[in-house]
């Protein structure tokens, strides 16, 4: 595997596989492996499953770990629902990646919405997500659905303006073919695909390790989205330094409070059936997910008390 060691351990059978990897220089993460189930290579990237002891089944790109059945719920749930539950009655999402089908399984819970996209450039992800990760794979069963396999860059420079309510960019980390999805040109493709006062939430990686990055997106991002932008969190024990970010951003027109949501998934009715419960995520938690360390806001010029950035909404 690309940027990790699998290791055999003194004892019957006893396995650990190591991630390390340019993203977290100097440091390395390990789980103890009971069994591989697959192990295979795509056009694009390695991917490896195993089950292992603590978390579930684990899903590996590249030697990243991208979800384990144990935590997936904080990543997906918070990436659907933060942006979907800012807006009133979300009719046309996009979802860039994500091809586990966990956010599509998230976005089902809505019942406004009436259709969903999904570009997903790595046709493999998705045939083995579906063999192992039948939980998350259930949301390409949602009828709204609609896949198309192919790059993202290319799929939405030939979206109409102003098609969609939201875009969830849930990509991999930003190395090899998703490089492309944190520079200035794809978040204007994005901004001209969405409606006035549509929203952007897109994986930002970690603030204890990538501040200059998030930095550089949310300079970018302030400059292409006229209405607001936000930077929140989530607690993912099996990512490194176990917390991820999202950057949250609205185009011009109505005014979207992320903070506080007008669209409460406590009261929404979804439209799928073979949903499980809400694991992580719930309104306390979404406005929780905008209070930011005193370090961030320090180190992250854009994150620092700002009537610009907030667009008359209070940072705390």
């Amino acid at each position: 595997m690309l940027n990790a060691i699998l290791l055999l351990f003194l004892g019957k059978a006893r396995k650990r596989v190591y991630f390390n990897n340019p993203m977290w220089p100097g440091e390395a993460h390990s789980l103890e492996v009971k069994n591989i189930l697959y192990k295979g290579k795509s056009d694009y990237q390695e991917i490896l499953v195993f089950e292992s002891s603590t978390y579930g089944k684990v899903l590996v790109l590249d030697g990243i770990v991208q979800l384990t059945e144990k935590d997936e719920c904080a990543y997906q749930e918070m990436i659907a629902h933060l942006p979907l539950c800012s807006i009133p009655s979300p009719k046309s999402v996009l979802v860039v990646g994500g091809g586990d089908g966990g956010v599509l399984r998230e976005i089902s819970r809505h019942g406004s919405v009436e259709l969903i996209d999904i570009c997903e450039i790595d046709k493999m992800v998705i045939d083995v997500c579906k063999e192992y990760f039948p939980e998350l794979s259930v949301g390409f069963e949602d009828p709204r659905v609609r896949l198309h396999v192919g790059d993202a860059v290319e799929f939405l420079q030939l979206a109409p303006e102003g098609k969609y309510d939201a875009v969830i960019v849930d990509s991999s980390d930003p190395v090899g073919p998703a490089q492309e999805l944190v520079e200035k040109p794809f978040f204007q493709t994005i901004a001209k695909a969405l409606r006035p006062g549509g929203v952007l939430c897109n994986m930002t990686e970690s603030m204890w390790l990538h501040t200059h990055l998030i930095d550089d997106m949310i300079s970018i991002c302030r400059e292409i989205f006229k209405g607001s932008v936000h930077y929140a969190w989530a607690s993912v024990p099996t990512y490194p330094s176990g917390v991820i970010g999202f950057l949250i951003c609205s185009t011009e027109g109505p005014l979207v409070d992320f903070l506080n949501p007008v669209n409460p998934i406590e009261k929404l009715k979804g439209a799928v059936k073979n949903k499980r419960e809400l694991r992580f995520y719930n309104s306390e938690i979404h406005s929780a997910a905008f209070a930011l360390p005193t370090f961030l806001k320090r180190e992250v010029r854009l994150l620092r008390h700002s009537p610009k950035l907030a667009r008359g909404i209070h940072i705390p």
